[in-house]
């Protein structure tokens, strides 16, 4: 049997987008605007900000509509409209003291300064599967006195409360933690939406490479590097791990003066690694960081376990290139989408040096040449 490339058509091309309309949009169930996408899939909503670098959470619900659930689909989506957006202004600096705490843990000390605030989480939630039914007989269910009570017995959180210590200040005060020193001056961050990071780079560009990656494969990477034959890091014990509303400010083009525009909502990490290497402080512990767009603590923590990695990582570790050019969930999952693209050229041509060779090596196996480019229907 002999191989011969086949031509698509843009007939079929636009049949096939218009099949995806009509399925998506003409579903028989009810329509899901993008108010119920924010409220009812929130972690899916924060993802697909963070991947995207657009912290929009409509904007990335109308993406996670369009791309039918598919995150990394609607990341790219989101990232496409980014770039067609004017950049109208830088904003200044945050400080993450000034977040708002709305949930904070640090499980290595049972009681920091300020609150353990749980919050909204599933940690401690038994991995039982609710079916719809069970959903409506709730709502179903009048509200009881109890229930409001309860609610009613929940004291109000101080600002002190909402601001707490950080943990890390707190090794800090007793001469605990490595310092690294502030760098002589203080260069611009690197900004990965306008110039690619190739090793190697600043922290700050491995820093906003891992906020922006695609949450599955930087987990995938910390955890090869845990258990994996790299080895780059121990496991870490866990600080302040925050997720909190932090302030928007820019510059304003009248006053000169910071003004606040808007917050966001981001999370924070910081792991703290225990140093007893032969050739390191081992009165001390190392710390690293990972903050990132929205609600994701398992990027934020990945990053945080990463970054003392990065840090630590010989000059002939892959660690670094790893991180900057693997993680991206656009570049990965576009590289990988492309398989799907015709090859029928280059495929043809492979198969032709194949033939060529057996003949050439005086086999008397079967070749049935087509003449170049026929066309199968």
């Amino acid at each position: 049997m002999g191989y011969s490339g086949v031509r698509g058509g843009m007939e079929a091309i636009l049949a096939a987008e218009r099949l995806v309309r009509r399925s998506r949009d003409h579903a028989p169930a009810e329509w899901a605007s993008t108010e119920q996408i924010v409220l009812r899939f929130r972690l899916a909503v924060d993802r697909i900000m963070g991947e995207a670098g657009l912290y929009h959470s409509p904007t990335a619900a109308d993406a996670f509509r369009q791309a039918e659930g598919d995150v990394l689909e609607a990341a790219h989506l989101v990232r496409a409209h980014r770039s067609t957006l004017p950049r109208l202004a830088v904003t200044e600096p945050v400080d993450p003291d000034e977040m708002v705490v709305l949930r904070r843990i640090v499980p290595a000390n049972r009681t920091p300064d300020g609150p353990q605030l749980l919050g909204r989480t599933t940690d401690y939630t038994g991995r039982l599967l609710e079916r719809e039914g069970d959903f409506a007989r709730d709502r179903a269910e009048p509200r009881t006195e109890d229930d409001d009570s309860a609610r009613n017995r929940q004291p109000e959180r101080t600002p002190e409360q909402r601001h707490p210590r950080r943990f890390y200040q707190l090794l800090r005060d007793l001469d605990l933690v490595v310092e690294h020193g502030e760098p002589a001056e203080d260069p611009e961050p690197f900004d990965i939406t306008r110039r690619a990071a190739r090793p190697p780079a600043p922290r700050s560009a491995v820093l906003s490479s891992m906020a922006r990656a695609e949450t599955g494969a930087l987990v995938g990477l910390w955890y090869r590097s845990i258990l994996g034959p790299d080895g780059d890091v121990h496991e870490i014990t866990l600080g302040d791990t925050r997720h909190g509303r932090v302030p928007l400010r820019v510059v304003h083009p009248h006053t000169g003066k910071p003004v606040q525009i808007g917050e966001i909502r981001v999370t924070e990490a910081e792991g703290i690694e225990d140093l007893d290497g032969a050739e390191e402080d081992r009165t001390r512990f190392d710390v690293g960081y990972g903050l990132c767009f929205g609600h994701n603590e398992r990027k934020a923590i990945a990053m945080a376990n990463l970054d003392i990695a990065w840090r630590r990582a010989e000059e002939d570790s892959p660690l670094e290139q790893l991180l900057l050019l693997t993680t991206d969930g656009l570049d990965s999952g576009g590289f990988l989408e492309h398989l799907k693209l015709p090859h029928y050229v280059t495929f043809r041509s492979m198969v032709d040096r194949k033939l060529a060779r057996r003949e050439a090596r005086g086999s008397t196996g079967p070749r049935v040449p087509e003449p170049f480019g026929e066309e199968c229907r």
